[in-house]
């Protein structure tokens, strides 16, 4: 196992499936977490709530569960719509380079009053904010990366409605 202890692939990675969600809210703002790397405390992104499939679980159930333990907001899996993209990526992150594909799921949120009693210590340590942002203000003012990079260009499309096509990013590299 790795430092993130997550299983190792066939090269040496530490490699797990993701499910993410992109929430909108009612006034059609997107929920994006900011975190940074205990290892470079100097880096710092932005990104979609989400993590690891577990055993046994399907991407929908994922995407609910973890949308709950780091929101504390209530999803049904029928709440999904997607998956929307899917995307191979290879990232730097504690010290380790490390693999993850995820599959992103968009859904309309209930409420935009948020809570992280669900966090594991880690997100605890990494995790700085989550807020909620009108999306051309979001791309105008975040100063720093977002990942994926696209982003908040699938938002402003997605945001109208989803067309049914499944983005796929299979060579995505991060810092």
């Amino acid at each position: 196992m790795s430092a993130l202890d997550w299983p190792v692939d066939a090269d040496g990675y530490p490699h797990r499936e993701a499910a993410r969600v992109l929430l909108f809210d009612g006034e059609g703002r997107v929920l994006l977490a900011k975190g940074h790397d205990e290892d470079q405390p100097e880096r710092s992104w932005w990104f979609t709530i989400g993590g690891g499939i577990e055993a046994g679980e399907e991407p929908r159930e994922a995407a609910v569960r973890e949308v709950y333990e780091e929101t504390g907001l209530r999803l049904d899996v029928d709440d999904l719509l997607g998956p929307v993209l899917y995307r191979r990526a290879q990232f730097d992150f504690l010290a380790v380079t490390a693999r993850q594909d995820e599959w992103f799921f968009i859904a309309r949120a209930p409420s935009t009053t948020l809570n992280a009693n669900g966090w594991t210590d880690l997100e605890r340590s990494v995790i700085d904010a989550q807020k909620w942002w009108d999306i051309d203000e979001a791309a105008a003012s975040i100063d720093g990366d977002v990942y994926p990079a696209c982003i908040l260009d699938c938002a402003r499309q997605w945001k109208r409605g989803w067309d049914g096509e499944l983005l796929e990013l299979t060579d995505a590299r991060e810092p």
